[in-house]
């Protein structure tokens, strides 16, 4: 089996998260995209957000009607914060993958920044990075050699985050066709992002 390992804080899960599963469906040899909340991502402790209990509960319920998509407790379980590095090799230890069949999504915005990641050159010989093109990606700040070992999924540039759809819960303004209904129907019952 092939599977797509897709990490993140999730907070909220939006619709592009969903297009960008889809699409890895589509266009890579992999039966299964898996989404992994951090516990605490490195490069965000700064920011408060929502308990990774409430993202978890999100994801699940974002996913729920694609048998193809799949959440992994793996990053909050083990608490702390979360390396992807350390994730990877638990996932394919667990799951009995070999390189070949392990390919790790990730954002243009953060293959600028892999050098700053733990363990980068490990992550690309671990796995089959796999990028996601944002609209302010520059290749000329990502190391050549890195460039060469990745693969750029063709997918639509859909300027949406998680940080935009809380700033417009805190604002009172709609996220209808941002996030899932079930997700809009989740954010206002827990009355989430009330705060920013």
């Amino acid at each position: 089996m092939s599977v797509g390992l897709f990490g993140g804080t999730f907070d909220p899960p939006h619709i592009a998260h969903l297009i960008i599963a889809r699409t890895a469906l589509e266009q890579l040899p992999v039966e299964q995209v898996i989404f992994i909340p951090a516990a605490k991502a490195p490069h965000k402790c700064n920011r408060s957000g929502s308990a990774p209990e409430i993202r978890l509960a999100m994801l699940q319920l974002a996913v729920e009607t694609d048998s193809r998509l799949d959440v992994s407790k793996v990053e909050i379980e083990r608490g702390g914060i979360s390396y992807s590095i350390d994730t990877i090799r638990q996932i394919k230890a667990t799951l009995g993958l070999n390189t070949a069949e392990c390919y790790f999504l990730i954002g243009s915005d953060s293959l600028m920044q892999l050098d700053l990641w733990r363990s980068p050159v490990e992550i690309l010989a671990e796995t089959r990075v796999v990028v996601i093109p944002r609209p302010d990606f520059r290749p000329e700040m990502v190391r050549p050699d890195y460039l060469t070992q990745v693969r750029f999924l063709d997918c639509p540039l859909l300027e949406i985050s998680s940080s935009m759809i809380r700033k417009r819960v805190w604002q009172g303004l709609p996220i209808r066709w941002l996030v899932p209904p079930v997700i809009e129907d989740f954010i206002c019952t827990h009355q989430l992002y009330k705060e920013i």
